[in-house]
């Protein structure tokens, strides 16, 4: 089973960057779509960004588009949500996820393993 463990969170003031990471232990680790998702406390998860497993191909949620990159270096097994102008309305737990599917998935069921999230604060 895959383990994902999320690192780069924080607390930040509006305009700010952060840079998460999402390191995996499977050797396959390079096979797989990844994606990251958010979620804000009474909130559902929802989808953020995904990459395939070659990264030619990425997908974004319209709020965080131009502002958010995904990217991901296979020899390290990490995948990283690089994040610009960051607002309030982008605080929430980030999680990323390892998916078994083919393409880029962006509901929370195309995917099959989760890691345990890293909390992002903004503040005003």
């Amino acid at each position: 089973q895959a383990q994902l463990v999320e690192s780069g969170g924080g607390l930040v003031q509006a305009g700010d960057s952060l840079r998460l990471s999402c390191a995996g232990s499977e050797r396959t680790f390079s096979r797989y779509t990844m994606g990251w998702f958010r979620q804000a406390p009474g909130k559902e998860r929802k989808f953020v960004a995904s990459i395939i497993s070659s990264g030619a191909f990425t997908k974004y949620e319209d709020s965080v588009k131009g502002r958010f990159t995904i990217s991901r270096d296979n020899a390290k097994n990490t995948v990283y949500l690089h994040m610009n102008n960051l607002n309030p309305e982008d605080t929430a737990v980030y999680y990323c996820a390892t998916s078994l599917r083919v393409g880029l998935g962006y509901r929370p069921s195309d995917y099959d393993y989760w890691g345990q999230g890293t909390q992002v604060t903004v503040s005003s």
